[in-house]
């Protein structure tokens, strides 16, 4: 009886794959045998044959006879099922989670030069490599200020990242970090399912490919073959990108130069007294320093200005003692000229 049944299911599968190949050589039914490959009589033969493999495995003849038998019951008689949660069923189809973490640090440093040396240093050391790097000299507006600043884009292998950190925290002034980790590792399941569904059915096209007679199954057959093959080149793509995500950390840094670190711990009153009365100095005699290079270096301008207004006001002087004698003759001739009238009156 198990024989027979077993040569009817082989019979079976032969039968499906029969009719699968037939129906290519037909021009009316091309567009059925281009479906019919992946979701119609192809996936029935192959769940045929495995179901005939697994009883040929288990030397049993049919489900029924597979419980009847004992095997696969639990204490009360039902088959044991182990259903686990699907985040878990998928960290293990991957073997380990797959987490992106990254990492935004602001850092604060008196030798700016240095700081940035020995940070290339470390990402180097660390099998790392920076990916982005905008420096900042200071202001145009300001050009006085020594401060400067730089943001980085740094990629840090992932077992790496914890001891760089580390390290950075030890030759600069950590002012702020936060720290976020995605777990990507269900949809880089899901995305793994998808390229190897794709990569079977691109195996099925072929073999349809080289059995097809008919120049419309061979058209719609590479059709259907190139839209396979752009979605499997770009889900392999995908799963490359996510996967460099995974293995190498991106940290966000910016670092800035100054004068004075900022206290990590908190002060007390007193502290924040003492240090509040210094900086003020402090900031009183940089403005004095300022602006005696300020004065010094627009001196010229100064002096330009000067002179011109010098000039200016000279001018302005001149036109008004001219102004004033010319009122001083007006005044002096209507006086000298009626002095003249009343002396020849009396005569």
């Amino acid at each position: 009886m198990k024989k027979g049944k077993r040569e009817w299911r082989a019979a079976l599968a032969g039968l499906c794959a029969a009719l699968l190949f037939t129906g290519c050589g037909k021009a009316s039914d091309a567009a059925a045998a281009q479906n019919g490959y992946s979701v119609g009589l192809a996936p029935m033969a192959d769940a045929i044959a495995e179901t005939a493999a697994y009883d040929e495995k288990y030397g049993v003849e049919d489900q029924a006879s597979f419980y009847e038998a004992g095997e696969g019951l639990d204490a009360g008689g039902m088959a044991e099922e182990t259903y686990e949660p699907a985040q878990e069923s998928a960290v293990k189809a991957a073997g380990q989670r797959k987490l992106i973490r990254t990492v935004n640090l602001e850092v604060e440093t008196k030798e700016y030069d240095s700081f940035l040396d020995a940070l290339e240093a470390e990402v180097q050391e660390r099998d790392g490599y920076i990916e982005r790097r905008d420096s900042y000299n200071g202001s145009p507006y300001s050009p006085y200020s020594q401060e400067r600043y730089a943001t980085l884009v740094l990629r840090i292998p992932q077992e790496k990242l914890d001891s760089f950190l580390e390290r950075v925290s030890g030759i600069g002034n950590v002012t702020s970090r936060s720290d976020n980790v995605e777990d990507v590792t269900l949809r880089y399941v899901d995305m793994e399912s998808r390229r190897d569904a794709l990569r079977t059915e691109q195996e099925r096209l072929l073999v349809l490919l080289e059995q097809a007679q008919s120049i419309e199954d061979i058209i719609a057959i590479e059709e259907r073959l190139s839209e396979v093959r752009y979605q499997l080149e770009s889900m392999e793509s995908s799963l490359r990108a996510m996967e460099n995500q995974v293995d190498y950390s991106t940290v966000y840094l910016n670092v800035g130069e100054v004068k004075e670190l900022t206290p990590v711990a908190e002060q007390t009153v007193w502290e924040r007294i003492r240090d509040g009365f210094a900086q003020s100095l402090q900031d009183i005699g940089q403005g004095a320093v300022d602006f005696a290079v300020w004065l010094t270096v627009h001196l010229p301008y100064l002096i330009l200005w000067a002179a011109g207004i010098a000039v200016l006001a000279f001018v302005l002087l001149r036109l008004r003692k001219r102004r004033a004698a010319r009122k001083r003759e007006k005044t002096k001739e209507p006086s000298e000229k009626g002095a003249a009238d009343d002396g020849k009156t009396n005569l």
